[in-house]
């Protein structure tokens, strides 16, 4: 239950409100031209074509009238070839803007795929430059939506929005222009009510854009608890906590209803309301066209024609604002989104400072010479070109740590493990343990004393090629979508078969992976869930075995399975222990008995430290332990 309420606790810390702003605007545009200008040259011409075709027919209604129609009903003699051939070409204009209205809409799906796989490329790729802390402190789920809500209302934008937003300003200067043409006094009182319109438009906008800001915050909280429960769905069941859930849900998914009904609500009112305003728009015209008509004021004269015209483009006229109005609030949900998304790539990458790198060294006459031979030994590279062997000494020096700056996890932490040999720590939930790991591995920085890897302080080493000489064995193991040997070689993806194989054997893995139907071109779904827990181990051991590092961490590899299979696994771990440094992290005292070092840690300090036999005859925490006085929690 603690596990649930962390995790809420970070989704609520992630569930930040990312501003729209001007550079949102820009920077989104940038990927929409960067690989797509051409192509968006062609759409312009395009929605151009479609517009003036669209002014055009209107503009047809005044010459049909006066030029065509009423000549023919004057006439005595009908002669309807000029009407004909005025419908052909009126026809042609037609074929024209639905060519270029299609081929528009067609391109613009393919703008708008492209930019959104560009724009989740980038991401992903920001994601694994991301520190550790990141996704400690951001709700899974959420982050997951930006990959996929934040990104689908972009597509709706790029593709749908943008185009009709252009397409409509387009035929509102070429509709104004032309009835400035027909009437400037009918356009003036067009004018008039437009501003009203817009006036309204922009009211509502304003209200619907601010909730449709708060439905993508709320949708993403949304995801993350889904995603968290479903994780977490055995324990919910084994503690009866499906009520619990259900109005933690309700709660959130609540809040998302609200959001979405008031942004649509407004959104919704928005359409009816334009095109009431549209149709007193129309009207408000026809009467003042009659009577323009009647009285013909200032020596003017309005046909026939020119009023159905002018009538025809007010209604028209009225339908793009109406248009635009509606779309705005697609731009500012997705706005929304891409504040959300640029706000993931904008996160500060983990720092990466380390200039010594590891290399492949050879021996020559107690020389190390640096080798393309990836089968030789591994050497640190210093900056200066200084070549230092990787033996696997590591130290902490007087080391202090919290993961809050207010609140210290560990306190002034020094040990060392030498060469070869195994350093286990014990010690109850939150003592420090796997803080310790963290920080070997350097996904989080101390904040007073240092480590030592070989004599050489961790900082200066590059992240990439520390984590390299680790080798890890988890308590949570994590397989990948793909078959048995791709996971194995996931550590090392030049390894041959031979290679894998001979990993599995040291693992222990061979013998029930060829049991398996498809051996080692079994399947692997859903984080191995075809497989048991301790096989599961298995192929973690022989991942690790694969990458042949020299230095080991466990932690907690075996407290989750079966004693039976421990034994298999810890053979297995034995085999990958020897002559490499290692550290263990172990619930179970019985697998750290010939461990050179024992730490025994209790709110972030080490309070007892030795070997088994000296611990026993402290007759402290450890002696308790391993007596059964005292159990860790």
């Amino acid at each position: 239950m603690a596990r649930m309420g962390n995790a809420n606790m970070k989704m609520a810390q992630g569930m930040k409100k990312q501003p729209i702003s001007k550079d949102t605007v820009k920077r989104l545009m940038g990927y929409v031209f960067r690989k797509h200008k051409i192509v968006i040259l062609i759409v312009a011409v395009c929605i151009l074509l479609s517009s003036f075709t669209d002014v055009y027919s209107q503009l047809f209604l005044k010459a049909l009238i006066d030029d065509y129609i009423t000549p023919l009903i004057n006439s005595v003699d009908k002669n309807f070839a000029p009407l004909i051939g005025a419908i052909i070409r009126l026809a042609g204009v037609f074929v024209v803007g639905t060519i270029s209205m299609y081929l528009y809409n067609r391109l613009m799906v393919n703008v708008s795929q492209g930019v959104l796989k560009d724009i989740r490329d980038d991401m992903f790729e920001k994601m694994q430059k991301l520190p550790i802390r990141y996704f400690d402190t951001n709700s899974h789920g959420d982050i997951m939506s930006h990959y996929t809500n934040d990104t689908d209302v972009l597509r709706q934008m790029i593709s749908q929005s943008i185009p009709n937003v252009f397409a409509a300003l387009i035929t509102l200067i070429s509709i104004f222009i032309s009835m400035l043409w027909l009437n400037w006094l009918l356009t003036l009182i067009v004018v008039v009510c437009i501003i009203l319109m817009l006036f309204i438009s922009s009211k509502f906008a304003k209200i619907s854009g601010k909730y449709f800001v708060a439905q993508q915050q709320s949708l993403g909280k949304v995801n993350g608890y889904i995603e968290e429960m479903i994780d977490g769905q055995k324990v919910i069941k084994v503690f009866t906590h499906e009520e619990k859930a259900k109005q933690n849900f309700d709660k959130i998914n609540d809040e998302l209803c609200k959001n979405s009904t008031k942004a649509n609500v407004y959104a919704n009112m928005m359409m009816p309301m334009m095109a009431n305003l549209g149709n007193i728009t129309y009207v408000i015209v026809a009467i003042c066209g009659g009577v323009l008509a009647i009285f013909t004021p200032m020596g003017q004269t309005l046909t026939l024609g020119t009023i159905a015209s002018f009538l025809t483009m007010t209604k028209n006229f009225t339908h793009p604002i109406s248009r635009v109005s509606q779309q705005i609030n697609f731009i500012i949900m997705a706005l929304s989104g891409a504040s959300r998304i640029f706000a993931l790539m904008d996160e500060k990458p983990e720092e990466n400072k380390g200039t010594t790198r590891l290399v492949n060294v050879k021996k020559n006459k107690d020389k190390l010479v640096e080798t393309n031979n990836t089968t030789g030994i591994w050497a640190w590279k210093k900056n200066d070109g200084t070549l230092i062997e990787l033996k696997g000494d590591v130290r902490f020096h007087n080391v202090s740590f919290g993961y809050n700056e207010d609140k210290e996890v560990l306190h002034d932490i020094s040990l060392y493990a030498k060469p070869g040999q195994k350093i286990a720590f014990v010690g109850s939930t939150g003592a420090g343990k796997t803080t310790v790991m963290n920080l070997i591995n350097a996904f989080y920085d101390v904040n007073e004393g240092s480590i030592t890897y070989d004599g050489i302080d961790i900082k200066e080493i590059n992240k990439s090629d520390l984590r390299k000489s680790f080798g890890m064995v988890l308590q949570d193991t994590n397989l990948f979508t793909g078959t048995i040997m791709d996971n194995i070689r996931y550590g090392n993806t030049k390894a041959t078969d031979k290679e894998c194989i001979e990993a599995a054997k040291l693992a222990n893995a061979d013998s029930f992976i060829r049991n398996l139907p498809d051996g080692y071109k079994t399947m692997i779904t859903s984080n191995g869930a075809n497989l048991s827990q301790g096989q599961r181990q298995l192929l973690s051991i022989a991942r690790c075995a694969l990458l042949n590092p020299p230095v080991m961490i466990l932690d907690e590899a075996t407290s989750s399975i079966d004693t039976r299979t421990e034994k298999i696994v810890q053979d297995g771990m034995d085999k990958l222990m020897q002559d490499r440094t290692v550290f263990v992290i172990a619930h179970r005292l019985s697998t750290i008995q010939n461990a050179k070092a024992i730490m025994v840690l209790e709110n972030g300090k080490i309070i007892e430290r030795g070997n088994h036999e000296e611990l026993l005859e402290l007759k402290g925490t450890y002696y308790d332990l391993y007596t059964g006085a005292l159990e860790l929690d």
